[in-house]
Parts: C-alpha cells; structure tokens; sequence
C-alpha cells in the first residue's frame, strides 16, 4: 500500500503539471472563485516561498537526501503506525514529484494560487499539498496517545 501511495502522488503531480503547463500561458491567470482561487501557471526555480531561488543543484541534491532519508526510515521501520507510515509516504511523493520537476525541466511547475483574507499566498502544487499534508499527519502521531496510535 506504500509504494501505492507514492506512486499516485507522484502520478497525479505530474499529471495535473502537465494538464496545467498545456492551457494558460506562463504567467497567466484562470479565475475559479472571484477573489480566492486562481489557478496561475508559475515556475519556482526556488524552494518554498521561493527562497534559494536559482539554487537548482543545491535543492535537488537536497530533495534526493531527503528521499533516501525518508525511505531508509519508512523500509526499516518495523513498529510504526499506519498513520506515521501514511505521512511518510506522502513526503516521500511529494518530494519526488518536485525533485522530477527540478531535474527535467529546471523549476517545480506551480499552479494553486490562493487569496486568503487579502493575502496572496504562494502558488503551489499538489506534490505541496502531498508534503504538507504528510508534515501535518506527522504531527499528529507526535500528539496522539499511545492508545489511540495502536487503534
């Protein structure tokens, strides 16, 4: 079930990149919900909020440590719960489908493009939300009690 959940990370990282790099122009802007949602097709030679832009090598040698780290724990790890395994997975994916952007074509290809509350938060992808969503999930292990994890 692991590889599974990498594997469709990454699948629909990709895809959903793909669909996107082929309809609004670089740059441009398609309007969801007035104000809130746009879906603006950006390339992100940097890491989050675009720091180390520009930094190509760095972050993908980064990104591949990262992914060799986050496998070695996820195959060696014999008592972790579904839920840290789950989060794991999900790092992992996202990871690689950013890393897959960086190594073929030069930048991680963003497109989620939010307004909250005024403030236009940085566009992402869905390899973010994979990362994100797996951080968060990690966090919850953290805080959940040792009954509840075995549950």
């Amino acid at each position: 079930m692991e590889w599974f959940i990498i594997i469709a990370v990454m699948v629909l990282d990709q895809l959903t990149k793909y669909w996107i790099q082929l309809h609004p122009a670089l740059h441009g802007k398609i309007e969801i919900i007035k104000d809130f949602f746009y879906l603006t097709y950006v390339r992100n030679t940097g890491a989050a909020w675009s720091m180390f832009s520009g930094h190509q090598a760095f972050l993908s040698l980064l990104a591949a440590v990262v992914i060799g780290g986050l496998l070695y724990v996820l195959l060696k790890g014999k008592d972790q719960t579904k839920l840290y395994r789950t989060a794991l997975c999900l790092m992992i994916g996202g990871a690689a489908g950013n890393l897959y952007d960086r190594l073929m074509i030069g930048a991680v290809r963003d497109f989620l493009d939010f307004y909250i509350f005024g403030y236009d938060f940085p566009v992402f992808n869905v390899a973010d939300m994979a990362l994100c969503i797996g951080v968060g999930l990690m966090f919850l292990e953290m805080l959940l009690p040792d009954k509840e994890k075995k549950a």
